[in-house]
Formats: C-alpha cells, sequence, structure tokens
C-alpha cells in the first residue's frame, strides 16, 4: 500500500516538507550549538525560496499553499524562537525574570508568526504582495545576526519583541524579483557553508541585505515587473 501522498505532491511540496524537517533539527541543534541552528535556519530559508521556483516553474499541488505555512511554522517560527531562548539561556541562565521575560517575548514571536501564516495563506498567497513582515525574513534577520556575531539577548530580545509586532502590521512587503532572490540566495550560501572570518562577513552582509529590506522594502523597493 503506497503512502498517500503518492501521486498528490509535486516536486515543490516534497521540498517544503523537507524544509518542516531542517525547522525540527534546527529547533533540535540551538539546544546545544546556536551557529548550527543558525545555519540550519537559513538552509530552510533556501528551500523556502527554492519550492517557490519549483511551483512556479512545474505547478504546484493544492496542498502546497498549506503544506508552506505549516513548515515555516517549524522553521521560521519555533526554531528562531528557540535559537534566541538558548541565547538567552546561555547568558543569563534561569534567571527568574530575564530569562522568561525573553522566553515570553520569544513565545509572542511563534504566536504572532503562526497568525500571520494562517492570514497569509487566506487572503495573500495567490498576491504579489503581503501583508506584515514574512516569516521567513524575520528568521533570517534572527539567524543572521547570530552568524555575525551578535548573539547577544540584549540585542535578540528587543529584536524578537519588534519583529513579532511587525509580523502582524498592515505594511506592505512586495514579492523579492527573481535576480534580487538570487543575490539574496547566493549570500545566504555563502553564510551557511563558509567558517570564520569570511562567513561572519557573508553572514553580516545577509544581516544587511534583510534589515534593508525590512525597513526600506515597503516604501522603496521597486514594484515594475
Amino acid at each position: 500500500m503506497k503512502p498517500r501522498f503518492v501521486g498528490h505532491f509535486g516536486l515543490a511540496d516534497y521540498v517544503t516538507v523537507s524544509n518542516a524537517a531542517l525547522g525540527f533539527l534546527a529547533a533540535v541543534a540551538a539546544l546545544v550549538d546556536t551557529t548550527l541552528a543558525a545555519r540550519l535556519i537559513l538552509l530552510g530559508a533556501v528551500a523556502d525560496g527554492l519550492d517557490g521556483v519549483l511551483a512556479r516553474q512545474f505547478g504546484g499541488s493544492d496542498a502546497g499553499p498549506y503544506l508552506d505555512s505549516l513548515a515555516d511554522v517549524a522553521s521560521f517560527c519555533v526554531a528562531p524562537a528557540l535559537l534566541v531562548v538558548s541565547v538567552v539561556l546561555e547568558t543569563w541562565g534561569f534567571d527568574p525574570v530575564r530569562s522568561w521575560a525573553g522566553a515570553g517575548l520569544c513565545a509572542l514571536f511563534v504566536a504572532m508568526g503562526v497568525t500571520r501564516l494562517g492570514l497569509y495563506t487566506a487572503y495573500d498567497s495567490k498576491s504579489d504582495s503581503t501583508e506584515g513582515v514574512p516569516t521567513t525574513l524575520a528568521a533570517t534577520i534572527l539567524s543572521a545576526g547570530v552568524l555575525a556575531g551578535f548573539a547577544d539577548p540584549l540585542v535578540l530580545v528587543p529584536l524578537v519583541a519588534i519583529l513579532a509586532l511587525m509580523m502582524v502590521t498592515t505594511i506592505n512587503y512586495p514579492d523579492l524579483h527573481w535576480q534580487d532572490a538570487l543575490v539574496m540566495g547566493v549570500v545566504q550560501a555563502l553564510a551557511i557553508l563558509l567558517s570564520g572570518y569570511p562567513g561572519e562577513v557573508f553572514a553580516f552582509g545577509l544581516l544587511f541585505l534583510a534589515l534593508g529590506y525590512l525597513f526600506l522594502g515597503p516604501r522603496f523597493y521597486w514594484r515594475g515587473t
């Protein structure tokens, strides 16, 4: 008896499901190695971009939009939240005030991420723009920040709170054009693959690009076709 998904899923769907698995591995890695966790989250972001390309090229299944949002919960909500919690515990230990406050804000990040993904699936999935900061962008900023050397709760915890709130705003973010997504993907891949100083340089470059899009994209990103 063959699995039910055989004959129903396309190539893009299998990449989406692999993204969910990467999210779980990143969550586990966050407990022992924050840099590995950050790399796995960024790898999930690469897979997230790839499944979109494959869906446009070869078509997708009816389950695709739901699979995408479910996978994003694992990779871009839960995993980055655990990454920040791990940094908090490494620095502050089980401080009854600071650590629990940080964990609470990470829980808010997950809740707002799930809310945003539900709204996206219902209203924005067929549009060329979306309201609120994309969860992939939020997770990329947090992960690139860790790899670039900003693994400090005083940086990451306020950033988590800001991103959580921005995910449920009505600020409109246009989809990246393919050439810009390609540049971002190359920088992302190098940040994942390289270690030491070169890896930090590309992680900082990725952080710079992501923050630039976060703050400038809604107003200045070109919408020409």
